[in-house]
C-alpha cells in the first residue's frame, strides 16, 4: 500500500509521514531529503546551477540511503545539512530541472516497489504515485509553517530568525505552485487535513484512522 503525503514547506508532511509509517509498520520515504541531496552535492562539486546536464548527472548517479531515520548520502549522515537555510535557498535548482525531477520520481519509485510505504513531498499523489490507495494534502497558515521549522532549525544548533524563515519559505511557495512539471497541487481525490493547531501526534491518530478504513 502506497499512502501520499503532500503539501507546502513547513506543514510538518516529514515529522506526521515518519510518524505515521511507524505507527503502520510501512517504510517511509522523504523525497524533500532527495532532492536537498541533489542540491548538496551540486553545492559540493560547485556545479553550474544554469547546466541542466550536470545537475540531472548528479541526481542518476546519486549514492543515497534512508537508516533509521537518517539520510545517507555517500554513507554520510547529512540528515542536518540538507535542512540549513544554504541548501533551502538553493533547491529550486533541482525541483526545477526536469532531469532531476524524473530521477528522483524514477528512484523513488525503485525504493517503493513491492512494500508499504509512506512517502511524503510535493507531487507524490500526482506525480509519481498517481494510482496510490490513500492521498492526503497536509497545509497550514504561512505563520504557523514558519515557526515550526524556526524550531525545526534550533533542534539542529542553527539559530535563525522568523522572519528571515517566512521570507524564505513565501519564495519556495511560490516557486512550488508554478513549477509547470510536478508543481505542487492537491490530487484530485486527496484528502486535505489543515494541521494549525494540531500537534504532530494529533495528526497522525486522524491520518492513522483513515489510512486503517482504506486497508
Amino acid at each position: 500500500m502506497i499512502v501520499t503525503i503532500d503539501g507546502p514547506a513547513g506543514a510538518g508532511k516529514s515529522t506526521v509521514a515518519r510518524m505515521l509509517a511507524e505507527r503502520l509498520g510501512f517504510d517511509f520515504l522523504d523525497t524533500g531529503a532527495m532532492y536537498r541531496c541533489v542540491v548538496l552535492q551540486g553545492s559540493r562539486q560547485e556545479v553550474d546551477w544554469e547546466d541542466d546536464d550536470a545537475l540531472g548527472a548528479i541526481a542518476r548517479e546519486l549514492q543515497l540511503k534512508f537508516d533509521k531515520g537518517s539520510v545517507l548520502l555517500d554513507g554520510e549522515d547529512v540528515s542536518a545539512e540538507i535542512r540549513t537555510p544554504e541548501v533551502t535557498a538553493l533547491i529550486h535548482h533541482g525541483a526545477d530541472n526536469l532531469q532531476v525531477r524524473e530521477a528522483m520520481v524514477a528512484l523513488q519509485r525503485r525504493l517503493a516497489d513491492g512494500k508499504s510505504v509512506v512517502t511524503e513531498g510535493r507531487d507524490q499523489g500526482t506525480v509519481a504515485f498517481p494510482d496510490s490507495q490513500c492521498k492526503f494534502f497536509l497545509s497550514a497558515s504561512a505563520e504557523e509553517r514558519a515557526k515550526r521549522r524556526v524550531e525545526q532549525m534550533r533542534q539542529t544548533g542553527k539559530e535563525v530568525s522568523l522572519d528571515e524563515v517566512l521570507q524564505l519559505q513565501n519564495r519556495r511557495d511560490q516557486q512550488d505552485e508554478s513549477r509547470e512539471v510536478g508543481g505542487l497541487r492537491a490530487a484530485e481525490d486527496a484528502l486535505h487535513v489543515i494541521t494549525d493547531g494540531m500537534r504532530p501526534f494529533e495528526v497522525v491518530e486522524h491520518l492513522e484512522r483513515l489510512v486503517r478504513m482504506r486497508m
